[in-house]
């Protein structure tokens, strides 16, 4: 009898260190920022976060002086600051970008639209070998193609709407405005 007790004072004694060192010391919550650190969160004014579990993800150190410099921000070309023109020309030359892939992808929509309407020739397809026994498949056909004709139709109405939207200024001397 002895021997259970002084083996079942041991276990206890072994289990209290043990839960003494899995406990945390107390979390404080600053806005959005969590801290263990109880003097500086004292000193900012946090509050103690009381029940349930936190888990905490560590994050990477940023250097703030690397981040915030102009020097940086205009290497990326995010200067913000008043009167800078460094986000001006960059959204210009985006927009001037922007405005050419538009003006290609509608040249080769307007290029498709007229192949698909010779094509259908006003409703009037030519048959091809294996309609003639099968008209059905000829309608079919001709469907198809009108409703090409109509997509094509309708992306290329999009696409002079999305050019239409974008900043006039853009306009190259070599470009016209559709």
């Amino acid at each position: 009898m002895k021997k259970f007790s002084r083996r079942l004072a041991v276990c206890l004694a072994l289990a209290a260190t043990s839960l003494v060192a899995t406990a945390q010391s107390a979390i404080y919550r600053c806005g959005n920022e969590y801290l263990n650190d109880a003097a500086l969160a004292v000193a900012r004014g946090c509050q103690v976060v009381e029940g349930g579990n936190v888990t905490l993800v560590p994050g990477t150190r940023v250097d703030p002086a690397v981040v915030s410099t102009p020097a940086h921000n205009a290497r990326r070309g995010t200067d913000t600051t008043p009167g800078s023109t460094t986000n001006a020309a960059a959204q210009r030359v985006r927009d001037s970008d922007a405005r050419s892939i538009l003006l290609a992808e509608l040249k080769t929509a307007e290029t498709r639209l007229a192949d698909q309407q010779r094509e259908y020739n006003n409703g009037q397809p030519e048959m091809l070998g294996t309609e003639t026994r099968d008209p059905q498949r000829y309608q079919h056909r001709v469907n198809e193609l009108k409703e090409g004709v109509n997509r094509f139709m309708a992306d290329i109405a999009g696409l002079k709407r999305e050019i239409a939207r974008l900043p006039t200024a853009v306009l190259m001397p070599s470009q016209s405005a559709p």
